[in-house]
């Protein structure tokens, strides 16, 4: 297939198109400079002329809403993962518009710009988060389950709705709802391995919250699921089947790691460091991926003590 990936250089976008390219596919990447010169696509009937020039690069600009329509001619798909960090910086108002913006507008530049096509790709994967949720306390929650009403539940929601023109379009769109990827390159736990690696890890506030975590293996894989699988549509929760607290997430890394876990953080001091993003890292979200386990999709790396020595490889 020929996909198109946003986001391609962050971590997920990185090991999704490598993992992409390994088995012959065609990559082409949303960039917000100016594209590489295009290069020749073999396939006859694949873009202008019957076999001419695609790029490998496509222009884009998520603030502005554009995207070069023309330069997606002839995907197959549309994996759009593009978003400012919640955790790269202070949530100042600035920054809090800076998250929003960046995924909403970003998304819905890429669903116009796929409903304008006379020949549309036939997938949009647009990745959301496991915020759409909120605070869930102890109670699993699945597909299924309302929206919370916090900051970034409240993105979540409209990040999603964003989309509305690629389902109009008839486009098959699903909405790839992270939780915390496990992974030591980066993320919301790459920092945390270089913690716990210098002896300084412990739980965070109570540790009684729970993590939903997913290995980016795993993460990496059902992505793939749901790009292959064509009668797959709407919400589906990327998390391990069995959500772990953050007590016991501190417990495996400090098992797999060998290191202590002795420096608990307590809560004021969260808040102090992180601001109003200490109530994401403190709040508890226990959530289930029912859809994907009902579609066949087989975990490789399911509990947290799997997922951690995965990253490590």
């Amino acid at each position: 297939m020929r996909i198109a990936v946003s986001g391609s250089t962050g971590l997920i976008g990185t090991a999704l198109c490598r993992s992409l390219r390994a088995d012959g596919h065609d990559i082409v990447r949303l960039v917000r400079r100016a594209p590489q010169e295009a290069r020749r696509y073999e396939s006859a009937g694949r873009g202008p002329a019957g076999g001419g020039p695609l790029p490998s690069e496509v222009r884009w600009d998520p603030k502005g809403r554009y995207v070069d329509a023309a330069g997606l001619v002839g995907c197959d798909a549309v994996v759009h993962l593009a978003g400012a960090g919640v955790g790269d910086r202070r949530w100042t108002p600035a920054y809090k518009k800076e998250i929003r913006d960046s995924r909403v507008l970003g998304t819905a530049a890429v669903a116009d710009a796929l409903a304008s096509l006379d020949e549309p790709p036939r997938t949009l994967i647009v990745g959301s988060a496991i915020g759409y949720y909120g605070d869930t306390g102890s109670r699993a929650v699945d597909e299924s389950a309302p929206p919370g009403d916090d900051f970034l539940a409240n993105v979540c929601q409209e990040w999603e709705e964003a989309a509305v023109a690629a389902q109009e379009a008839g486009i098959r769109t699903v909405f790839a709802r992270t939780g915390l990827v496990v992974a030591r390159e980066g993320g919301a736990w790459g920092p945390l391995f270089r913690i716990f690696k210098a002896g300084a890890g412990g739980r965070l506030g109570s540790g009684h919250q729970y993590w939903s975590h997913i290995a980016l293996h795993d993460h990496i894989a059902a992505l793939r699921h749901l790009l292959d699988r064509e009668d797959l549509s709407g919400p589906f929760n990327l998390t391990a089947p069995e959500p772990v607290t953050n007590r016991e997430a501190t417990a495996a890394m400090g098992r797999v790691l060998h290191r202590p876990t002795l420096f608990p953080v307590p809560a004021p001091v969260l808040r102090a460091a992180l601001g109003e993003f200490s109530k994401d890292v403190l709040c508890s979200q226990r959530v289930v991926p029912r859809r994907l386990l009902e579609s066949g999709f087989t975990f490789a790396f399911p509990g947290i003590e799997d997922a951690v020595r995965a990253a490590l490889r």
